[in-house]
């Protein structure tokens, strides 16, 4: 059980008077201390429903004991570690990260143009480290806001609402050309009937300086929503958003670049009604009104919002989606599918964390190279890989201090 410090008071996270006092620090913009370590390490406080959760900053998750739950995997074994002090560099005097962005937040013209969509490579050679890709973002969010965690005893507590908290609290602790993310994203509310009214005043609050008024560049904000469906229109194609009462516009171009590059995302979305897609896209407003998408990339979750690339992956989140113990998705961010990640990692595997890689049938030798060095940097870990080509899943990796730990 983690033990914080806040102010001059060090509480465990099971204490009855937690909740009041991470209340008048978050009011007070005060950081929690985690005291798994010495020194502690700054952590900052999100609320969730009312709730007040401590939550570790970003790329802090190595400064904690390996021991604390707010440790995290290495950032060496997923399309991270390439980014960390080059497109993400941490401002240590206010704990938030500054992000270098490869697309734009404004335009010029009034009409949508043909947005190429982010996420896999083009054919233009770029230095993958300097800058976020939209997919980068995407996964950034989701990273820093502890959606790619699971564990058993969080089933049933883990919907768009929590999903979008989790976002809107990641993207305070960014900035990007000087500014909060925060101030950029658009994440839309769940609807409920009974606040319908409240819920459009926030919303046109939120997008009020979004629309064009004149012959100069229009500004473009950040949109992370889940696909509803999509549906053709006169002149190209209307995405709807859930728990949006509009579609959003992409041009025909768009549209066929968008199936081509995001063929894969799509393909294993639509086999499955469990499963959703999300979206991050730039978007602007017209004069008239209509939100067209300049930019989009696409990502894949489960029923659990954890992102996955392969019904391989997929199977084997749902193998440990019934274990107690915490997995921890990794993710791509700019890294091409030619080069491996680690799928998995088991944080809190005894007597050592586990790396779990999926490599696909189709794997050739420079791929079994690279994948041999990324696991020889990391010893501490315990590798399990599971060769597609070789068959069925291997068995899962056993805790020696909880032998039996049996799926539900």
């Amino acid at each position: 059980m983690r033990q914080f410090l806040i102010g001059d008071r060090s509480l465990d996270e099971g204490s009855c008077e937690l909740q009041a006092l991470l209340a008048r620090a978050y009011e007070q913009k005060l950081r929690p201390l985690c005291q798994c370590r010495e020194p502690a390490v700054p952590m900052y406080i999100a609320r969730f429903d009312g709730q007040y959760v401590v939550k570790r900053m970003p790329l802090s998750g190595r400064d904690h004991d390996p021991a604390c739950p707010s440790c995290e995997p290495p950032y060496e074994l997923s399309g991270l570690g390439p980014l960390v002090g080059n497109a993400i560099r941490l401002d240590e005097t206010t704990g938030t990260a500054a992000l270098a962005l490869d697309f734009s937040l404004s335009k010029r013209g009034s009409r949508a143009a043909a947005a190429i969509p982010s996420g896999e490579p083009s054919d233009t050679i770029r230095n993958e480290t300097k800058k976020l890709s939209l997919r980068a973002v995407l996964h950034y969010l989701w990273e820093v806001g502890e959606l790619t965690e699971w564990t058993s005893l969080w089933l049933g507590r883990r919907g768009w609402g929590r999903v979008r908290a989790s976002l809107i609290n990641a993207a305070k602790q960014m900035t990007a050309r000087g500014k909060p993310l925060s101030d950029m994203l658009f994440v839309p509310e769940v609807f409920h009937a009974e606040d319908r009214e409240g819920i459009a005043a926030r919303r046109a609050a939120a997008l009020g300086g979004l629309q064009a008024a004149g012959s100069g560049p229009r500004t473009l904000m950040l949109l992370v929503g889940e696909v509803k469906e999509f549906t053709p229109a006169r002149d190209g194609w209307k995405i709807a958003i859930r728990h949006m009462p509009f579609a959003f516009m992409i041009d025909d171009g768009a549209w066929r670049r968008l199936n081509t590059r995001y063929a894969s995302e799509l393909e294993i979305w639509r086999s499955n009604e469990a499963f959703h897609l999300v979206a991050i896209a730039t978007f602007g407003i017209s004069k008239t009104g209509i939100a067209s998408v300049e930019e989009i990339a696409l990502m894949v979750v489960n029923q659990n919002w954890i992102p996955f690339e392969t019904v391989h992956e997929q199977r084997l989140l749902e193998r440990l989606a019934d274990l107690r113990r915490k997995s921890v998705k990794s993710l791509r961010f700019n890294l091409s599918r030619d080069q491996p990640v680690v799928c998995v990692t088991l944080p809190e595997q005894s007597p050592v964390p586990v790396a779990m890689c999926v490599v696909p049938a189709g794997a050739d030798e420079e791929y079994e190279r690279m994948l041999a060095e990324m696991l020889a940097a990391r010893p501490e870990m315990t590798p399990w890989i599971w060769r597609i080509a070789d068959g069925e899943m291997p068995p899962l990796p056993v805790r020696q201090d909880s032998a039996t730990e049996k799926p539900r």
